[in-house]
C-alpha cells in the first residue's frame, strides 16, 4: 500500500470512527498498519488507533500501539515524530495509573525542544504530567503543570486543550475541597463546548458534565448532580466510552450514598468496579472501595468496611496515591474509635497526620489543614495554595512555604 492509498484509507477510518462505526474504523486502520509501506502513514494510523483505544478504555492496547509508534518514530529519525510518540507513551501510562512512568515520558518530551510539533504539543504534555502528579497527590506540581497547560492553550488559542485543562482543574479542586472552583472550571469547560464545540467530539460535553456532577454532589446539590451525570452517561453509552461510563456509575453511587440510600448505591459501586477492573483504572477502584466502606459503616457493618479499606490501601500504596491513603486512615480512625480499639486508633491518627505533612495539605499562614472541609483557596504564582481568607487578612509578602523551604539548616 503506497502513500496516497494509505492516506485515503486513514481518512476512510476517521469518517467511520466519527460516524460511531468504531469497530469498522479499527478494521480499516489495522489493514493499513499491516499493508502500508509508508512509515509516516503507519505513524499516523498508529496515532488513530491509540486515540480510539484510549476512548474505549482499552489502555493496555493503547500502550501496545504507543510502543510500536515510538519504534516507527525512531525509524523516521524525525524529532517531531519522536515528541508525539513519547507523549502517547506518557498518556498510555497515565491512563494505566503508572504515574511515575508517565512523568518520565513527559519530561523526555519537554527536553526535545526546538521542533515545531514539540512547541504545539507542550500544552498536552503539561496536562498529562499534571494528571500524573495529581494521581500521586503531589498537588503543587500538578497545579503548576495545569497552569502551564492553560497558558499554552491561551497563547495558541487552543479551545479544545483549554476545555480539557478546565476539567482537570475541576478534579484538582474537588480533591482539595475548594468546591466553588471545582464547579467553576467544568462550567467554564461547558461554556467552551457551547461557544466553540460545534465540530468537536461529544466527549468534551460529556466530560464537562461529569465534572460538574462531581462538584454539585460535593456542594450537596444532589438533583443538579444527578441531571449532569445522567447527561454525561447518555453520551458515554452512545459512544461506547467505557472509562466515562465507569466514572458516571461511581458518581451515581456517591449521590445515593449522600442520600444514605445504601441499597441503591451498592449495585452502582459494583458496576463501576467491574468496568474499572476491566480497563485498569486503579485510581477509580480506590474511590469505589472507599465508597463501599462508607456504605458498610452506615449499616454498622464495621468489619466489612475494614475489608474494603484494606483492599483500597493495597491499591493506594501500589500507586503511591497519598490522598487515598489519607482518606482511608480517616475512615479507620472513625471505625476504631467506635470499636474502642485505642492502639489501632492512635496508629491511624499518626498515619493520617503523616499524610497531611507529606502532601503539605495545610495552610502556610494559619497552619490549619486544607482538604478537611470545603474552603475557598487561592494559589500564589509558585503554585503553593492557601486559604483565601488568610491571604486577604495577611496580604502577600512572598510565599511563606517557599521561604521555609529556602531556609538551610545551620551547623554549629
Amino acid at each position: 500500500m503506497g502513500q496516497d492509498q494509505t492516506k485515503q484509507q486513514i481518512e476512510k477510518g476517521l469518517h467511520l470512527y466519527q460516524s460511531n462505526h468504531t469497530e469498522k474504523a479499527l478494521q480499516v486502520w489495522m489493514r493499513v498498519l499491516e499493508k502500508s509501506a509508508d512509515p509516516a502513514g503507519r505513524f499516523r494510523v498508529l496515532g488513530c488507533l491509540i486515540t480510539a483505544h484510549a476512548e474505549m478504555g482499552r489502555y493496555k492496547d493503547m500502550l501496545k500501539f504507543a510502543v510500536v509508534q515510538i519504534d516507527t518514530a525512531r525509524e523516521l529519525e524525525d524529532p517531531n515524530y519522536l515528541t508525539e510518540g513519547y507523549l502517547n507513551l506518557a498518556r498510555s501510562n497515565e491512563k494505566l495509573c503508572e504515574f511515575q512512568k508517565a512523568i518520565s515520558y513527559c519530561k523526555t518530551c519537554l527536553n526535545m525542544q526546538g521542533t515545531t510539533v514539540s512547541l504545539q504539543l507542550n500544552g498536552q504534555v503539561s496536562l498529562s504530567m499534571g494528571n500524573a502528579f495529581l494521581g500521586l497527590s503531589i498537588f503543587q506540581k500538578a497545579l503548576e503543570c495545569f497552569e502551564k497547560a492553560l497558558r499554552y492553550a491561551h497563547n495558541n488559542d487552543d479551545k479544545m486543550l483549554e476545555c480539557r485543562v478546565c476539567c482537570s482543574l475541576g478534579n484538582f479542586y474537588a480533591q482539595i475541597k475548594d468546591y466553588e472552583k471545582a464547579l467553576f472550571f467544568p462550567c467554564k469547560a461547558a461554556e467552551l463546548v457551547n461557544d466553540y464545540g460545534a465540530g468537536w467530539s461529544l466527549k468534551y460535553r460529556a466530560m464537562s458534565q461529569y465534572h460538574m456532577a462531581v462538584a454539585y454532589r460535593k456542594l450537596g446539590r444532589l438533583a443538579d448532580a444527578m441531571d449532569c451525570c445522567e447527561e454525561s452517561m447518555k453520551i458515554a453509552l452512545q459512544h461506547g466510552d467505557r472509562p466515562l461510563q465507569a466514572l458516571c456509575l461511581l458518581c451515581f453511587a456517591d449521590i445515593h450514598l449522600s442520600r444514605r440510600d445504601v441499597q441503591t448505591a451498592f449495585p452502582r459501586y459494583d458496576s463501576a468496579m467491574s468496568i474499572m477492573t476491566e480497563i485498569g483504572n486503579r485510581l477509580g477502584q480506590i474511590q469505589v472501595l472507599l465508597g463501599v466502606a462508607k456504605c458498610w459503616m452506615i449499616q454498622k457493618e464495621l468489619d466489612k468496611a475494614l475489608e474494603s479499606i484494606e483492599k483500597a490501601q493495597e491499591l493506594a500504596e501500589g500507586l503511591g496515591n497519598k490522598l487515598g491513603l489519607l482518606k482511608l486512615h480517616c475512615l479507620c480512625e472513625r471505625i476504631y474509635r467506635t470499636k474502642g480499639q485505642q492502639r489501632e486508633l492512635r496508629d491511624h491518627v499518626v498515619k493520617f497526620h503523616e499524610c497531611v505533612e507529606e502532601m503539605e495539605l495545610y495552610c502556610g499562614m494559619c497552619g490549619e489543614s486544607i482538604g478537611e472541609k470545603n474552603n475557598q483557596l487561592q494559589a500564589l504564582p509558585c503554585s503553593h495554595f492557601f486559604h483565601l481568607k488568610c491571604l486577604q487578612t495577611n496580604g502577600t509578602r512572598g510565599c511563606p512555604n517557599c521561604r521555609r523551604l529556602s531556609v538551610k539548616p545551620g551547623y554549629v
